[in-house]
């Protein structure tokens, strides 16, 4: 294959520079031509460089998902939509919605009706929300994630800028294929309309983000939207022992549509997959335990192991049984970097600097000071807007009191910010300064927060300028926050939790798999039909296939339900619909003993409880002598 031009696209960062990497190292002179990064990402790169001749800013701000809502929020308010004498959807709910209706290229009819059947007697004022919120975003020159995505295919649809860069690249590389939605599909179809140069990589079993609007279609109608496909199939696994493959091979081969594979490895040692019924949800909690202790006192350290759930209560009772015999443990899924809110604090400096449109970002840093409401924040960002973010607007403005001493300064940092070209630490050195004191007046635990403020000035020192990191720390943010993680361990061992979503691509020596029940694998609110049964089953498949050498699946068979001081309210489960009787031949079957089982008969008991109850008859006949 020529590589004189191409294009890696992922949807994770780190899988685009093990693609990239090789390249640059092999191929130097054409490691430049080599465009690599996520579908966002190389976005990014050609709406900045492009985006002009389509009528694009080219200097937009990015929005995360939380300036998104934030920024819809403002629009449902000004609407009248927020009024508390309307039961109108919340700003995530109304996000997730047009979302949808964008990434999954749907009718906004047909997603209420399928997804969000709740919010169905909003449609019109919905219709009106989001056209409103296309407006604003114009009008502050905000992109948000899934603008990237439309604006790129629009870029491609333009009959001149189109063609221009289906010539820029000559192949195009494709990881995670499953994970694409439709846009991202058509904006593949525009970039190489018959397909040549083409190559994409996925695994359909793997394909379980439907909740993100993607679609197992994509990788399983391939060879149809490409006539003449080659497929290649990968089936040497190189992580799992050959029982663990027998039994994932066995759960996934009911899928009704999917690419025939098996799965096989030249570790053809370990026992097969265990697969334990527990009498109760504190059974499974205790035999987990004990067989995590087990495996670490045989050498498999903590962190070589994961507990893996379908939703993130369901380890609930796990986490108080760890806390309380002092076993450390991480959960996956926590907030990630940038979504933190001290952070966020700090970003918005250098995106109002950046864009002194932003309205999002100008009302989150005034509201910092005292004496400075929403409404307060919303005028003085309008009288910016209207004065073409002139910031001699602010200076013209009097504070109220509580705010007088800090109002010049915090003026005089963003007019500077604005105006600075370089020096990108310098800048974020003097925000710093600035906000620092301000953290332990707006959030417990400053220590740790500051030390993540410090981290983004260390990350600032590899970046020529603002723009691009603002760009790369909102689509490819670091994956956690300190302040986050607790305090730190003495030995640095600590027990894996996840749920399955938070541990795809991951890997264990030993993984234990919780709640293996009709109800919660597959979950009571996924099988309303049969594509999304289906996915419940690949998520299935994706928690056994995580495990290297010992896996553990367990089934509680009864449930405990909102308990009172008179009651126990429970209920049964039966074992998930995924392991039949001819899946269950790949696993060792056993059953816990309760844990509160009586202990044996003591012959001396029970003449001494004899006694008792003779006594206690004869007192009640004496009632009626």
């Amino acid at each position: 294959m020529r590589v004189t031009c191409s294009s890696c696209l992922s949807d994770q960062t780190n899988r685009t520079n093990i693609l990239s990497d090789p390249v640059s190292s092999s191929r130097p002179a054409q490691a430049t031509r080599v465009w690599g990064g996520t579908f966002h990402a190389i976005a990014t790169r050609l709406l900045r460089r492009y985006g002009a001749s389509i009528g694009l800013d080219p200097n937009f701000t990015i929005h995360d998902r939380a300036d998104s809502e934030d920024l819809l929020n403002v629009v449902r308010t000004d609407l009248g939509l927020a009024r508390t004498d309307k039961r109108f959807p919340k700003k995530g709910t109304c996000m997730a919605i047009y979302s949808r209706c964008v990434n999954a290229r749907e009718k906004l009819p047909q997603v209420l009706q399928e997804r969000f059947p709740w919010c169905d007697e909003w449609a019109e004022e919905l219709k009106q929300l989001f056209d409103a919120y296309v407006d604003r975003k114009e009008a502050t020159a905000a992109l948000d994630y899934d603008d990237l995505l439309l604006y790129w295919h629009g870029l491609l649809a333009d009959p001149t800028g189109g063609e221009s860069l289906r010539k820029r690249f000559d192949c195009v590389l494709v990881d995670e294929y499953q994970d694409t939605n439709r846009l991202q599909a058509e904006i593949l179809v525009q970039l190489c309309p018959e397909g040549r140069g083409l190559t994409v990589v996925g695994d359909d079993a793997q394909a379980i983000y439907s909740f993100r609007a993607a679609t197992v279609r994509n990788i399983l109608d391939f060879p149809k939207q490409y006539p003449g496909t080659t497929i290649v199939r990968l089936e040497q696994n190189y992580r799992s022992t050959s029982p663990i493959l027998a039994a994932t091979n066995e759960v996934i081969r009911f899928s009704p549509e999917r690419y025939p594979k098996d799965l096989w490895s030249h570790r053809s040692e370990g026992e097969r997959p265990l697969l334990v019924t527990c009498e109760s949800e504190d059974d499974q909690t205790e035999f987990v335990v004990r067989k995590i202790l087990e495996h670490r006192e045989a050498g498999v350290d903590l962190r070589r192991q994961a507990v893996l759930f379908r939703a993130s209560h369901h380890s609930i009772l796990l986490e108080a049984e760890l806390s309380r015999r002092n076993i450390p443990f991480h959960k996956y899924g926590g907030l990630k970097f940038i979504e933190t809110a001290h952070v966020k604090d700090l970003m918005a400096f250098l995106r109002l600097a950046e864009n002194p449109r932003d309205l999002v970002s100008g009302t989150r840093l005034l509201g910092f000071l005292p004496g400075i409401g929403p409404r307060k924040a919303r005028q003085l960002m309008d009288t910016l807007i209207g004065a073409g973010g002139n910031f001699q607007v602010w200076r013209d403005w009097r504070p109220p009191a509580a705010s007088a001493q800090r109002w010049p300064n915090l003026v005089e940092l963003v007019h500077d910010l604005s105006r600075a070209k370089g020096d990108l630490p310098g800048q974020i050195h003097r925000v710093r300064k600035f906000y620092e004191p301000l953290v332990a007046e707006l959030y417990d635990n400053p220590r740790p927060r500051c030390r993540d403020l410090e981290q983004i000035e260390q990350i600032a020192s590899r970046y020529a300028d603002r723009r691009t990191m603002l760009a790369d720390i909102t689509l490819d943010p670091p994956s956690s926050s300190q302040d986050l993680a607790g305090p730190p361990l003495l030995d640095d061992d600590y027990l894996v939790l996840s749920t399955i979503h938070s541990a795809k691509g991951l890997e264990w020596d030993a993984v234990y798999v919780l709640h293996a029940a009709d109800g919660n694998i597959p979950s009571d609110m996924a099988t309303g039909n049969s594509e999304e049964i289906e996915e419940e089953r690949r998520l299935f498949y994706v928690a056994l296939t995580r495990a290297k050498n010992s896996l553990v699946v367990c089934h509680p068979l009864r449930y405990y339900h909102y308990p009172t001081t008179f009651s126990d309210r429970h209920g049964y489960a039966q074992l998930t619909r995924f392991l039949p009787e001819i899946a269950k031949q790949h696993f060792h079957c056993c059953v816990t003993s309760p844990s509160d089982a009586a202990a044996p008969p003591d012959p001396q008991s029970d003449a001494a409880a004899g006694v008792i109850s003779a006594r206690i008859r004869q007192g009640t006949k004496g009632l009626w002598a």
